[in-house]
């Protein structure tokens, strides 16, 4: 199967990248092909300009008509471009970073910025109306992954946690990205108290890391629900009928 690691440190010797290199050498020996987005070693730009997309300067820039054109016509940047196919050939995405401010770092939003534009990560339209998203994006069949690492206890971001449960607070990124585009989504995989890692604690985070890819393909995705499956009303908004009394994030995953 085609991997696609897509990771954001900016220091290779750090332990997201250690567990970076540890992981595509065993999907390697796995029999996988991987394709790696290394963001820092790149020198990705993160910020969506005028120039992505050919666009005269002398005009406004209306920043989706502007890609969805690009894209169409083949005019997109050639960084945007040469992400975009190894998007299309990857059966699995695996995002990896360092928790920061409760978000991914800036360098990887703004792959997701310039990368996923109109007509490849949203705003496809279905031929008898309507747009395809929440489940039936283009990128339906492909799985997605979150490997992150946090300074703090996994206690912190447990059901009652101060931080709110994990699932929630990657909730933009596991259900407003990955499930909007079509992928689905496994459970991330956590590494915790970064900060104060030994050389045991890193032997086990290792071995959890590779113990879930080598179940990348056979675990079961969160149920979160589709947006055209009948669970939600012509406004988007979920039917009292599912999750009744209950609200907030929660209410758009099955359990």
């Amino acid at each position: 199967m085609n991997i696609l690691w897509v990771s954001a440190h900016p220091d290779p010797r750090s332990l997201n990248g250690s567990l970076r290199d540890s992981a595509l050498t065993w999907l390697a020996g796995a029999g996988h092909t991987t394709m790696e987005s290394d963001l820092y070693r790149m020198g990705w730009n993160p910020v969506v300009t005028a120039e992505d997309y050919a666009h005269d300067p002398a005009h406004r820039l209306r920043v989706a008509t502007a890609s969805s054109t690009a894209l169409a016509g083949g005019t997109i940047a050639a960084d945007i471009a040469a992400e975009q196919d190894k998007v299309r050939r990857a059966d699995a995405v695996v995002l990896q970073f360092p928790l920061w401010w409760f978000s991914m770092p800036a360098i990887m939003k703004g792959w997701v910025d310039r990368v996923f534009v109109e007509g490849f990560g949203y705003g496809i339209r279905k031929a008898g109306g309507g747009t395809r998203r929440y489940g039936d994006g283009l990128m339906a069949g492909t799985r997605a992954l979150i490997v992150t690492s946090m300074g703090g206890s996994e206690h912190t971001v447990s059901a009652r946690g101060i931080n709110g449960s994990l699932d929630e607070l990657l909730f933009p990124i596991q259900h407003g990205f990955f499930w909007y585009t079509g992928m689905s989504v496994l459970p991330p995989v956590l590494i915790p108290s970064a900060d104060r890692m030994t050389d045991a604690g890193y032997a086990a985070a290792e071995a959890h890391l590779q113990a879930r890819l080598g179940t990348l393909f056979s675990d079961r995705p969160i149920l979160y629900r589709p947006q055209n499956g009948g669970e939600y009303d012509a406004n988007f908004v979920l039917d009292d009928a599912h999750a009744p009394g209950e609200s907030g994030l929660r209410v758009h995953t099955t359990r």
